[in-house]
Order: structure tokens, then C-alpha cells, then sequence
């Protein structure tokens, strides 16, 4: 839902409680705290003991006066939706926290992109109430539909000016799920589509080394004809600049130990700018690698599969020219690709058509035995001709 965190450590009266390993594991998620140069406020406590209940409640009225969080219950009811589900006999069910004015049984609402006429709500302990103030959690009965985690929920002031949203909303959403995206994972399949044909990066780090580092690790990626190209390199945040750069010049932005702020992880989702977020620089190299190697023209390597020698001739009517030959090397496969070659010259190159063992249609026959053998689309075959069986293979390119 966007709003700040605070988070309480319970269990404190544990003997074998670590906080210091719930905060270094939350760290790592994005919720750093205070005292490590973040901005997530910690509190230590203990339910069964009521320990920390009061310096919890502190930190929550010092956080309200820091963002000088404030309210008018008189105005028209706007909140947030914590979370929804689908309930038998209630329909569609919004957890909603009021963040402003007040929710009344009646209001007609917008959630994202669905509409409703609020019919219940109920509290925390599931009683049943006809309005709900600032910052008290609602279930909220009367939507249309199951809105999304995170989605503000506002009192309209009728419903046609609810259908209007709702319709505008849904038209933009739309046109953003229409959008193409592009991530390292989807470059390869745009490649063959002839849609791409280079890599541009943004990279945003937590320090200075970091960032060159990267930039050094990724420029030495690739060939003469396709390297990744940095649009931009700095250090701090993900912002709503990168993204809107992002967006200008087609790039992926990469984060290594740094994160989004909400505002460029929201922008980012409506325009479709894929965030790739690391923590060891290896993971960003493997993965520039594979979506660089995807970009490369594929190779195309010829292999031998096996050689035959002509050594009778056969003309069957209504089928042509069969060749009585004796497999030399490896095999011949019905289908696969041949060359006639005579004296040493490639004379006519087509497929096997047919492959006997005596009177039988077989699939395959290896080196010692012989065949006979239909060439497509070539009759002029000769005693003493060599013919060479062959498959064209598709190179993975790699760095």
C-alpha cells in the first residue's frame, strides 16, 4: 500500500530470541533500519509480557508527527485497500484503512478499477458499523469486483462520475498490458522477431566502486558487432528520472543493492520498464551474458553424418532410380540432407527420399551394411558416385 513501516520484533522474552538476525533478513528486503542508515523504525517487544508495548506506541506517534500525518473526518472518505478476497453470500471483500474524511454505508466508491455502492462494514472485531474515521481498518462489502492490494479507495459523488473513472482507468491498463516489455529474458525471442538488436542498461549501485565495477564487468560483454550500451550509471535509488529515461531509450534498469522508491516502482509497472535487482555482481554478469548471446546472429555448422558408395543401379518403375549402395561411414537417415559427388566434384544436392534393407522401408542404416537408396528430385545417378549424408546444426552463440 505505499506507507511507511514499522516494524516490532516480538518474542523478545525468548532466551533464544536474535533480533539482530530479524533485522539483518529484513535488511536485505528493503527494510533497513534506523540505526543502519535506513529510514524503518525497530521496536523490540514482548506480547506476553507487554514489554516495548510503550516505546512501540512512541515510535508510531513520533512517525505520525515526522510525515505530519493528519486528517479531516469531514471530508469524503479515501483510504486504502490492504487486501480483498471473495466471500460466499458477501461477494467481493475489501480490507480497507481510512486515510482521510470518512467511509459511510452508502458511499459510492472507486477502488483502481472497479466501482461500487458500499452495502456493510465492519470492524476489527467483525461488529458491524455505518461509518469508519481516519485510520480505523474496515471491511468494506458492495464492490464490483476483488480490487488490487494498494489501491486507493475514494468516496465519489455519484455514480456516473464513478462509471467515468473506472472506464479511463480501464481503457490506460489496457494499453499498458498491450505495451511490448523489455527483460533480459523476452530479448532473445525479439531478436528473432528482428525487434531488437542491442541492449541498453541503466545501472544504479549503492557506492561509487560498485558502479564501476559494473560498468568495467559489463563493457568487456560481447562482440565487435553487439555490446551492452549504458545509457546511464549512478549511484543511489531507483527514481522516477531512471524510469522515465528507461522508458525514452528502451533500457532495463539494473539495481545492485539499492531498490526502487515507490513512485519509480509504480511508474515503472503502468510503462512497462522491467527492474532487475541484484545483490552479487556475478549474477548481473551471467544474466547480461545469456541475454547478449541471445542477440548474436546464430551459427550454423555443417556435420557429416555418414558417406556411401554407389555401387548398383536400379530403375523401379513408378518410383526412379534406386541406388544399391554400401554405407562407408556412420549412417544414412531417410530425410536427412545428401550431396552426390563424382570424382570429386558435388554434382546435385537434395534429400533422401526413400531407404530400403532389401524390400523394407527402414529409417536408418549404419556403416557395413548396404541399402538401396532414392534420391529427390535427381535420377542421373552412377556407379562408383559417392553420397554424403549431412545435417545442418544451429550454434548457441556464446561470448
Amino acid at each position: 500500500a505505499e506507507v511507511p513501516i514499522i516494524v516490532a520484533i516480538n518474542k523478545m522474552d525468548k532466551s533464544n530470541a536474535n533480533p539482530e538476525a530479524v533485522e539483518k533478513q529484513l535488511a536485505d528486503k528493503g527494510l533497513v533500519p534506523e540505526q543502519w542508515g535506513g529510514d524503518t523504525l525497530y521496536a523490540r517487544v514482548s506480547a506476553k509480557q507487554g514489554e516495548g508495548i510503550e516505546e512501540l506506541l512512541d515510535l508510531i506517534l513520533l512517525q505520525a508527527e515526522v510525515l505530519e500525518l493528519k486528517a479531516n473526518p469531514k471530508k469524503r472518505g479515501k483510504g486504502y485497500i490492504l487486501e480483498s478476497r471473495m466471500e460466499k453470500g458477501r461477494g467481493p471483500v475489501a480490507v480497507v484503512v481510512v486515510r482521510d474524511g470518512t467511509l459511510k454505508v452508502g458511499d459510492v466508491v472507486v477502488a483502481g478499477c472497479i466501482a461500487g455502492r458500499i452495502r456493510a462494514m465492519f470492524d476489527s472485531r467483525g461488529n458491524r458499523i455505518s461509518e469508519a474515521g481516519p485510520s480505523m481498518p474496515v471491511e468494506v462489502v458492495g464492490l464490483e469486483a476483488l480490487p488490487e492490494a494498494g489501491d486507493l479507495i475514494e468516496v465519489m459523488p455519484d455514480e456516473k462520475t464513478a462509471r467515468q473513472i473506472t472506464s479511463i482507468r480501464s481503457d490506460r491498463r489496457r494499453h499498458v498490458e498491450a505495451r511490448p516489455t523489455v527483460s533480459l529474458e523476452s530479448l532473445y525471442e525479439k531478436m528473432r522477431a528482428g525487434e531488437v538488436k542491442e541492449l541498453n542498461l541503466i545501472i544504479k549501485a549503492d557506492v561509487q566502486g560498485s558502479t564501476e565495477a559494473l560498468k568495467k564487468s559489463l563493457s568487456e560483454i560481447g562482440t565487435d558487432e553487439i555490446k551492452p550500451k549504458i545509457v546511464h550509471a549512478a549511484v543511489g535509488m531507483i527514481t522516477e528520472t531512471d524510469v522515465n529515461l528507461a522508458v525514452a531509450s528502451g533500457a532495463i534498469i539494473i539495481g545492485f543493492n539499492v531498490r526502487p522508491d515507490a513512485k519509480a516502482a509504480k511508474l515503472a509497472k503502468q510503462e512497462g520498464v522491467e527492474i532487475k535487482l541484484y545483490s552479487v555482481i556475478y549474477d548481473v554478469i551471467e544474466d547480461v551474458k545469456k541475454a547478449v548471446a541471445g542477440l548474436l546472429e546464430p551459427e550454423y555448422r555443417e556435420e557429416i553424418l555418414g558417406r556411401l558408395e554407389v555401387r548398383q543401379i536400379f530403375k523401379v518403375p513408378k518410383v526412379g532410380t534406386i541406388a544399391g549402395s554400401y554405407v562407408k561411414e556412420g549412417k544414412v537417415v531417410r530425410g536427412a540432407r545428401a550431396r552426390l559427388i563424382r570424382e570429386g566434384k558435388v554434382i546435385f544436392e537434395t534429400r533422401i527420399a526413400s531407404l530400403k534393407r532389401f524390400k523394407d522401408d527402414v529409417k536408418e542404416v549404419v556403416q557395413g551394411y548396404e541399402c538401396g537408396v532414392g534420391l529427390e528430385n535427381y535420377q542421373d545417378i552412377k556407379v562408383e558416385d559417392e553420397i554424403e549424408i549431412y545435417e545442418i546444426r544451429e550454434i548457441k552463440p556464446t561470448l
